[in-house]
């Protein structure tokens, strides 16, 4: 009878369900808050990050820019600035870069007509060039013009000034020479600044990675109130800055939605895609947000912890009957009282230990992530 009480209280199926039944049910209750969790390990390690990393175009921004600001050199309106934006267009239909694709809106909403391009080249993290009726026609950052040897300063308060306003500003340059600039703007979510103050509120470090210049950067990033901001980051850096926040000792999670935000997704601890994004970037991931609103961030760390909690609860249940029925199983209060564990009870108990485990665990059900 001794041997066959300790058996049954000793059943380890309670602590087979404790962690289990808890993942399945926050994963399910995750993909009904918009949540798409690939694996329990994403979910369990959700609730220890530090560090939010936020790619800026399409996870802060809405990912449409447009073209705000379109200026020249000779400041000449009409054929002449029409003649410029032809080139510039007709070398940007060759990109598939968001930016180029608001540029070409921009020409065709001009009525503008575009030629045919040839030698076409895009520079990651720089620009692109292209031939044009034979005149070479160069669009992209001032860094990658001064690595040209492309003097910029006829244009450099304008530039300052539309930076200023959180606008990204391409220079136009045509054999050699600056001839204009483009302002283009990509409307924070209406959703963001908020997320970002829940994740501040939870105490994370956000960092915003961004390929814009420093001044254009800081402005995005006052107005949604991140404080560290990574600019001027080509996306082949991107997977390395992630990797130095990893080597601050920080568990850190990147966010992003980007072809060019794979490597990044998939060095962090927790990649977590924009669900609107590309498919490149959803298969990097950990985590996938539906909605694409950065407020699914908050909720998933928020049902990170609840799941965490629900599975110590669990355990608890699961370890509890066997701490203090396998001694009195096996006989330690029978020279004293006489008492033996029957295994019928011992059967009950350990029953009774599963129902625990199970019942407990759908009280994740009740998760709201406003709570």
């Amino acid at each position: 009878i001794t041997t066959v009480g300790v058996l049954i209280i000793a059943c380890p199926c309670a602590l087979g369900l404790a962690t289990p039944t808890s993942v399945m049910v926050g994963t399910g209750k995750g993909a009904e808050n918009g949540i798409l969790i690939k694996g329990a390990e994403s979910l369990e390690l959700a609730h220890k990050i530090k560090t939010i990393v936020l790619d800026k175009t399409g996870t802060i921004t809405q990912g449409k820019p447009t073209v705000t600001n379109y200026a020249t050199v000779k400041g000449i309106r009409g054929s002449m600035e029409l003649k410029l934006l032809r080139l510039v267009a007709t070398v940007e239909r060759n990109s598939e870069h968001p930016l180029a694709e608001a540029i070409v809106k921009y020409a065709q909403s001009q009525d503008v007509e575009l030629r045919e391009c040839q030698d076409f080249e895009a520079i990651a993290g720089s620009g692109v060039q292209g031939t044009v009726s034979e005149r070479l026609v160069q669009i992209g950052t001032q860094r990658w013009m001064s690595e040209l040897g492309i003097p910029t300063d006829a244009l450099q308060e304008q530039k300052d000034n539309w930076e200023a306003d959180g606008k990204t500003v391409v220079l136009i340059a045509v054999d050699g020479e600056i001839e204009g600039i483009i302002a283009i703007a990509d409307a924070i979510k209406p959703s963001s600044p908020a997320a970002v103050k829940a994740l501040r509120n939870l105490g994370l470090e956000v960092v915003m990675l961004t390929g814009d210049n420093q001044k254009t950067a800081e402005a995005i990033a006052r107005e949604v109130g991140i404080v560290r901001v990574e600019a001027q980051v080509r996306p082949d850096q991107k997977a390395e800055k992630v990797r130095e926040l990893q080597q601050e000792g920080k568990i850190t999670a990147m966010v992003g939605d980007g072809i060019n935000d794979a490597p990044a997704l998939a060095q962090a601890d927790v990649g977590i895609a924009i669900g609107t994004g590309t498919d490149v970037a959803i298969a990097a991931s950990d985590i996938t947000l539906i909605s694409g609103e950065l407020q699914g961030i908050v909720t998933a760390i928020k049902l990170s912890k609840a799941t965490i909690s629900n599975i110590r609860q669990n355990l608890f249940f699961a370890f509890i009957y066997n701490v203090l029925g396998i001694p009195i199983a096996a006989g330690i209060l029978f020279p004293f009282f006489g008492w033996l564990l029957n295994p019928i009870i011992a059967g009950g108990a350990m029953a009774f230990s599963s129902v625990s485990v199970v019942t407990n665990a759908l009280r994740l059900r009740n998760f709201s992530a406003s709570s």
